[in-house]
């Protein structure tokens, strides 16, 4: 069974339309909210400016109405005494007044209504400062009782239209300073109004937009769940049928190692007794050729050559099934005896290392052991590019620890997991079908590759580490020997 989980679609990695529309609306509204805002602060700010001209203008227009009424007391004061020190103040004025009556005419400069005023007002003053040189200049020819004679107090009328007119201009700025204040606080207001409404909307357009989010959320969590759910599951059957199939493998190793074993008998019970006859009778009918027909004898002679050939062919296969000396001299003598042909063969350095009591281990433990050592050594000819090659196996307590270690290039990270590693997933399940556990990994400073195998055996005494000589060949069972020994020489 498969299964495989598509991508989300397209429409699905975006936003929906609803969300993007309560988005695109929430900054629409915040939009006209800072809008209004600036309207309200640039209305503010005309009010402040046009509260400060009017006050400008105030304190110009009551600083000209001081000036004109200092330069008349000062007047009034050189009629009353003649000291000259008052001209002073008198002859200055004009050029005062008409610095005070250009700052009026800027201040004014964007009201028509004012200007006409003030142009009223400069008629007025400059009226009342012609009337004080005028009455200067007839004070200096007739002295004071002229100038009583003739006006009374100098300029006594024009002073007060003067003032009535410095009043008017100030009474129309202030009620422009009014109206503009009134239209501020009302445009203000509606702008607060406006405000709150777009806050509420905006508040409300969040809670729509958090409720979506929300609901988003939720589902998202819903569908991690399920995947979740999905992906345990699919965990679940593929450990299953991993298991299945490592129980399946571990019976297969099983079955295999008895069809060896039986085969094996086989070769060596019948095929063995078979050839051992054979060679019997080709020896017997040579004798009898050798004096009447030499030619023959040559013939049988080749012929029981190649029976020879045969019978050691037969030897290997039935060694290479099940070695029997595993069943005749142990784990111990077998590694050996493998280990010497290894060497001889593959003209590398095989030293074995057997710590401990390892022959009573069962018959299954030796043969799993044997065939991990078998398939390392056969690994390492193959592809390590080793020059030696060490084999250790220890008894330690109620565990048979195997190391195949070798000074070869190295195995790669991923060689466990590829898909025709099958010698080492073979090793790894005869361990497993013991109860043990087989690791494959680099070697001591990464030279080399180290296999270790450790399998739970019944305890047994240990001994001290030897380093065993290998063993001679094992011999031929007895029969084959002495019968094809015969025919043979």
């Amino acid at each position: 069974m498969y299964f495989s989980i598509d991508p989300l679609p397209k429409r699905a990695r975006s936003l929906p339309l609803y969300k993007v529309l309560l988005c695109f609306f929430c900054v629409a509204i915040l939009l006209v909210n800072a809008v209004s805002l600036l309207r309200n602060l640039d209305g503010l700010k005309a009010a402040n400016t046009l509260q400060d001209r009017t006050t400008e203008v105030s304190n110009e227009l009551q600083h000209l109405n001081l000036l004109v009424t200092d330069a008349e007391s000062n007047l009034r004061g050189y009629f009353l005494s003649g000291s000259p020190s008052y001209l002073g103040t008198v002859q200055g004025a004009p050029a005062r007044i008409g610095e005070q009556l250009r700052k009026l005419d800027k201040l004014l400069a964007d009201n028509p209504s004012q200007q006409k005023n003030l142009a009223q007002l400069r008629l007025l003053v400059e009226r009342q400062l012609r009337m004080m040189d005028d009455a200067l200049t007839i004070y200096r020819d007739g002295g004071l009782q002229e100038i009583l004679t003739i006006a009374g107090a100098p300029g006594e009328g024009d002073s007060d239209e003067i003032r009535l007119q410095a009043v008017i201009m100030l009474s129309e700025q202030n009620e422009l300073l009014n109206a503009r204040s009134a239209a501020f606080y009302d445009q203000h207001r509606h702008a607060v109004i406006l405000g709150l409404g777009i806050n509420a909307a905006a508040i409300i357009v969040l809670l729509l937009f958090y409720q979506a989010v929300q609901r988003s959320f939720a589902a998202r969590a819903r569908a991690e769940q399920a995947l979740q759910l999905v992906n345990e599951q699919l965990e679940s059957l593929v450990a299953r049928r991993t298991e299945q199939l490592s129980v399946l493998s571990r019976h297969l190793i099983h079955v295999s190692e008895e069809e060896k074993s039986r085969l094996a008998r086989e070769l060596h019970d019948e095929m063995g007794a078979n050839l051992t006859a054979i060679g019997m009778d080709l020896a017997t009918v040579g004798e009898q050729l050798r004096t009447s027909r030499p030619e023959l004898a040559a013939v049988l002679a080749r012929a029981r050559a190649t029976l020879v050939d045969t019978v050691q062919l037969k030897r290997r296969i039935v060694e290479d099934l099940r070695p029997s000396l595993l069943d005749n001299l142990g784990l111990a003598a077998a590694l050996q005896s493998y280990c010497e042909d290894y060497a001889r063969v593959t003209r590398l350095d095989c030293d074995v290392l057997i710590d401990g009591d390892v022959d009573s281990a069962g018959p299954m433990h030796a043969i799993a052991l044997f065939r991990i050592v078998q398939e390392s050594l056969n690994n390492v000819a193959k592809y390590a590019q080793a020059r030696s090659v060490i084999v250790h196996l220890a008894r330690e307590d109620d565990v048979l620890a195997l190391e195949v270690t070798d000074d070869g290039v190295g195995i790669a990270p991923d060689a466990l997991a590829r898909s025709k590693s099958h010698g080492l997933l073979g090793m790894r399940e005869r361990a497993l079908l013991l109860g043990g556990k087989l690791e494959v990994e680099r070697g001591i400073n990464g030279v080399g590759t180290c296999v270790r195998a450790r399998i739970p055996a019944p305890a047994a005494a240990t001994g001290a580490v030897t380093l065993m000589p290998a063993a001679p060949a094992p011999p031929m069972p007895v029969a084959e020997h002495n019968s094809l020994g015969r025919f043979a020489a």
